[in-house]
């Protein structure tokens, strides 16, 4: 009798075992995979979904057989807590099944690009100065250069100060690095460079560590951003920038700190010399790449929201206080306008979706969600306060995304199911858990068109009794709460529609709908359908891509091209603002409703 089958979950690459009987639930949950199971595992919640790779499984339960459809089955979808293996089997786990303490922000989805960095890397054997050859050090380095066909190099004042010290450590034989005409570093010869990608997001921050010579990431981290002390969102620390002495630097500094500590973790990590990085792309929002580049952020508050630079900008790490190698000089893509930035360029970069010949929506929630639409060769923006309910904020219970927070929720026989983060005891609820239980309430019929509760207090639910919970207080939710998750999806749901009614085209005609942010990676589709923030499409329209704008600033990073197109989705983009359309607010009226279209 075969004592263990081994199962393969893809494309996590964890392994686990499962003996005769068990459930693919069962063993995923031994082997650390977070597969979403808010019923518990009694199939009733529909969340475990997978696909079956190779192998056998038991057959299809009668749940199973109402669930899934036709071509679902043939291609092998099955629910992991009714499945039990029949032998060594390979899974296939789709990004919604998986719990968010699994889908981590600095993920996203990534297409290789054909590498051709800023930066190229040339390698010198220099003759030593002896009383027959007195050239200075810059000189001899300059000839060596020439011979190479670099004329008229450029090295910046802190490379400039070590350079002596550097050449003779090394025996007159050096890798240097050069962007363009300027000397970025001079390293050991042969010695591998890299690059740094960052994704600087209004409440975190995603790093990347990229090898530029294959392209490979070698370290990867995330962080919140320290700004945050100083406002919870854009507005607030323009106000904070605007209103303080030295207000717009020290949001500047603890920025570039804590991008200083999250290079010089991924580089222990990766045991590589800061020294060794030797590029960089940064990408946000309008506020923040303005308050990272030290420039002027107080028109952004003030209609008619203008910024301050939209063109791309090329800095030098040593003016910044950015820890790379002393002449490095980072990458910031275009802004589209005052709240569309270098961010979502980033995205429509790395999802290739401006260049679709069908009709795409691709945005970005945050507290500020940017839209795009891709219809009939022409690109249209706008961008909607969409607040900062999806980070936990403004709800009575709400918190991050973190250990004990409720970040699933189904109505099940008259009650809510809720599942929380490393299924711990709740003590709150998370940006993906509070749509979930709106979406809830409104299945279970407790909720009126206007929001409030078809109950008798009127004024909350409780959806976790204080035995249950991690901190002896109920778990509850508010009308509110209920509240902010309208004026989210309402001006959420309007600027598509706005876009939409711009272009001529219903949301039928939407052909793909991409979601990216970490916001967009954990919640869960069906419920941002129920509570109407997006259209009512069939849900294979819909696509998941993670944190998108974190891999479009690793393909800059590693592609000249990749910065081209930059370029030319923000010469090309059209952007609306919305509080000039004259439509906006009766459409954002319309949606605060869940009367549904």
């Amino acid at each position: 009798m075969v004592e263990s089958y081994h199962i393969d979950f893809e494309p996590l690459g964890r392994r686990g075992e499962a003996l005769p009987g068990t459930t693919l639930l069962a063993a995923a949950q031994a082997a650390g995979v977070g597969l979403a199971s808010v019923c518990g595992g009694i199939g009733t919640c529909e969340e475990c979904r997978l696909r079956l790779v190779t192998g056998r499984l038991t057959p299809l339960t009668l749940v199973e057989e109402a669930v899934f459809t036709q071509a679902e089955r043939e291609a092998g979808f099955r629910l992991a807590c009714q499945s039990e293996p029949l032998s060594d089997v390979k899974v296939d786990i789709p990004p919604e099944s998986l719990t968010a303490a699994q889908r981590l922000q600095i993920e996203g989805q990534e297409s290789g690009v054909a590498l051709s960095p800023a930066v190229r890397a040339l390698d010198l054997e220099l003759a030593a100065p002896s009383l027959n050859d007195l050239r200075s050090d810059l000189s001899r380095l300059r000839d060596a250069l020439a011979e190479q066909g670099v004329i008229q190099a450029v090295l910046v004042p802190p490379l400039l100060a070590c350079l002596s010290e550097i050449l003779r450590q090394q025996a007159w034989h050096a890798r240097l690095v050069l962007h363009g005409d300027q000397i970025v570093a001079i390293l050991p010869p042969g010695c591998p460079i890299y690059g740094l990608a960052v994704d600087i997001g209004t409440t975190k921050l995603a790093a990347y560590l990229v090898d530029l010579q294959n392209g490979k990431t070698v370290a990867k981290s995330g962080a919140m951003n320290p700004q945050i002390a100083y406002g919870e969102d854009a507005i607030s620390r323009i106000a904070y920038a605007g209103h303080e002495g030295e207000g717009a630097k020290r949001l500047q500094s603890v920025l570039v700190e804590s991008l200083n500590q999250l290079l010089a973790s991924m580089a222990a990590e990766a045991r590589v010399n800061p020294a060794q990085v030797v590029d960089g792309v940064l990408v946000g929002n309008t506020a923040m790449h303005h308050l990272f580049a030290g420039l002027p952020v107080r028109q952004l508050g003030q209609a008619p929201f203008v910024a301050s630079v939209s063109e791309s900008l090329t800095l030098p790490v040593h003016e910044l206080g950015l820890k790379l190698a002393p002449g490095a000089l980072v990458y910031l893509p275009p802004n589209i306008a005052g709240f569309v930035g270098a961010d979502h360029i980033s995205m429509l970069v790395a999802t290739g979706a401006w260049k679709s010949p069908r009709n795409v929506i691709a945005l970005d929630i945050g507290t500020n969600t940017e839209i795009s639409l891709i219809a009939s060769g022409r690109i249209s923006s706008c961008s909607c306060a969409s607040g900062p309910a999806f980070e936990g904020a403004h709800i009575r219970d709400g918190m991050r995304a973190a250990p004990g927070a409720i970040e699933r929720a189904r109505w099940n026989e008259g009650k809510i199911l809720w599942q929380s983060i490393e299924d711990q005891p709740p003590v709150g609820i998370c940006g993906s858990g509070i749509l979930d239980i709106v979406a809830a309430l409104l299945d279970g019929d407790m909720l009126k068109p206007t929001g409030a509760l078809k109950i008798d207090s009127g004024s909350e639910y409780e959806l976790v009794a204080a035995s249950q919970t991690g901190h002896g207080r109920a778990v509850v939710v508010t009308r509110k709460d209920i509240h902010e998750i309208q004026l989210a999806k309402s001006a959420i749901r309007s600027g598509i529609e706005v876009l939409l009614q711009n272009a001529g085209l219903r949301h039928e005609a939407i052909d793909e709908f991409i979601v990216a942010g970490a916001f967009g990676t954990y919640l869960d589709v069906r419920s941002a359908v129920r509570v109407g923030m997006f259209p009512p499409l069939p849900m294979e329209r819909f696509q998941q891509v993670g944190n998108a704008a974190g891999v479009g600033a690793k393909q800059m990073l590693l592609s000249t091209e990749q910065r081209q197109e930059a370029e030319e989705i923000a010469s090309r983009i059209h952007y609306i603002e919305l509080t000039a359309q004259s439509g906006f607010t009766p459409l954002f009226m319309k949606y605060l409703s869940f009367s549904g279209d």
